[in-house]
């Protein structure tokens, strides 16, 4: 069908709202009406993806695993790399001005997942096609009324997508004893306690109750939920995101 794309579709009679600037004035020049141009839809074949780049993503707890933003980072690349490689075209959410393909949209794709300061407040649901997918990759410990409104708004526009919570180990588990300090990630704040461990149950239950709200958003959102630990290959989430997005390619 006729929308945002680069092969052509059919021509269609002008409407006043077009403009005159849509005009196809060689094919209007063979009759008395004006035509214009409809190229073919194209915004299935789009994916836009996104990886945090807040302060907190900067955060391992060591024993060899990576910072999340370095997970997230190679799972949105090597996201990319497949659905590219399947003939999709691909953006940086909020970073590319439009998605594009090979190796050239490929290289361009990688430095802004690589290095791009990935802020939340930059992407918005004009950047992505109508019925376009997105994969957004965080950790995504804003409030989650935060991340609904988000959602939201992307799901409102017809936008299909992924949330892929990205972990470390110490966070899940939350493996502290005696007199800890916890700093917050951008220097700010500090919480010292005396017997971390008194707390554990209380934390990893809050945990699990803000991670089974991030998939209570991605479900009303008609979105897939996924999670990637650090410490664990990434090979798993990546198929898992794969597979969920793969269905709706042509």
């Amino acid at each position: 069908k006729a929308g945002v794309g680069e092969s052509f579709w059919q021509y269609r009679q002008h409407r006043v709202e077009d403009g005159a600037a849509q005009i196809d004035w060689r094919r209007s020049a063979r009759g008395d009406a004006l035509f214009v141009r409809e190229n073919e839809w194209e915004a299935a074949q789009s994916v836009w993806l996104w990886r945090d780049g807040r302060a907190g993503m900067d955060f391992s707890s060591g024993n060899g695993a990576p910072t999340k933003k370095a997970r997230a980072s190679v799972l949105m690349i090597a996201l990319a790399s497949l659905l590219m490689r399947g003939g999709e075209r691909v953006a940086v959410l909020g970073e590319s001005a439009m998605p594009r393909s090979g190796r050239l949209g490929f290289d361009r794709a990688a430095r802004r997942l690589a290095d791009g300061p990935g802020r939340a407040e930059n992407f918005h649901i004009s950047a992505v096609a109508a019925h376009g997918r997105v994969v957004l990759a965080s950790d995504f410990f804003e409030p989650l009324e935060t991340w609904a409104e988000r959602v939201g708004r992307l799901a409102g526009a017809g936008v299909t997508g992924a949330l892929v919570q990205i972990v470390d180990p110490a966070e899940e588990v939350f493996p502290y004893e005696g007199r800890v300090k916890f700093i917050a990630p951008d220097g700010g704040e500090e919480l010292v306690i005396g017997r971390a461990q008194s707390i554990k149950e209380a934390y990893r239950q809050r945990f699990e109750a803000h991670r089974a709200g991030l998939k209570d958003i991605a479900r009303r959102a008609g979105w897939t939920f996924a999670s990637s630990r650090t410490d664990k290959p990434a090979a798993e989430p990546l198929l898992a995101l794969y597979a969920a997005l793969a269905p709706q390619r042509r």
